[in-house]
């Protein structure tokens, strides 16, 4: 991971624009999945199969990934070290952007998108070095290789959580980060990780009635699948 430098990203970009977010995704998909299909890639990233296709196409051209006919997409250790490298940086800027600038939590995951292009190496590292070498990003996602990576990411959802036992929330998948109005209805009712709370019964309509330290909530199901919990 440490091999990566600002050059090689900088020239990536330019030749292929879309390749970091490509391979993150990439990444993303088989450390939740263990498998990233051409299917899977397109829906995560909001785009055609056909361009999904032809993206894999040309990252292979760059080795940065390898793919048999109809098999899984794996990352080279070339493309394992920009996806890495880059996740690093989102995470970090999300720290940056809500514990230093007070940028609202909810949206700092779309504004670190922007920016994780832009971080030369050595502020990288600088900032790993001044958060302390978190484990996780603000929403509970595990930096890559972290000793708590395979505990946070094998967690259960909310949606499977025992009624009427307290339970901790842990983590925001980074699906769910992407799913419209999640992260906004999590901060609007006070879901952040390390927060406790207790699922009192499962709806007609299969929302969730949630206590909140005596206020209940209504969780709708869509949100609950992407929420990960752990009982303390």
């Amino acid at each position: 991971m440490e091999n990566t430098k600002s050059s090689d990203i900088e020239e990536l970009q330019k030749k292929f624009p879309a390749a970091l977010n490509y391979l993150v995704t990439i990444f993303l998909i088989e450390r939740e999945y263990g498998k990233a299909g051409n299917a899977k890639l397109a829906t995560n990233l909001g785009v055609s199969k056909p361009a999904a296709n032809q993206a894999i196409g040309r990252l292979k051209k760059h080795d940065l990934v390898e793919q048999d006919p109809y098999d899984a997409i794996k990352l080279t250790e070339t493309g394992r070290n920009f996806a890495v490298r880059t996740l690093k940086k989102h995470y970090l800027i999300e720290h940056l952007l809500i514990t230093r600038v007070n940028y609202p939590w909810e949206k700092s995951d779309e504004e670190a998108q922007r920016l994780q292009t832009s971080l030369s190496e050595d502020f990288t590292d600088y900032l790993y070095d001044f958060f302390g070498h978190p484990e996780t990003c603000p929403h509970g996602n595990p930096f890559p290789d972290s000793p708590l990576e395979q505990e946070l990411i094998t967690a259960p959802r909310l949606i499977e959580a025992p009624f009427n036992i307290p339970v901790k929330l842990i983590r925001i998948t980074e699906e769910g980060e992407a799913e419209e109005g999640l992260l906004r209805f999590c901060h609007m009712h006070d879901l952040y990780p390390g927060k406790t709370l207790i699922v009192m019964e499962k709806m007609a309509d299969d929302a969730l009635r949630v206590d909140m330290h005596g206020t209940e909530l209504r969780m709708p199901s869509e949100i609950a699948r992407y929420l990960c919990y752990k009982i303390p």
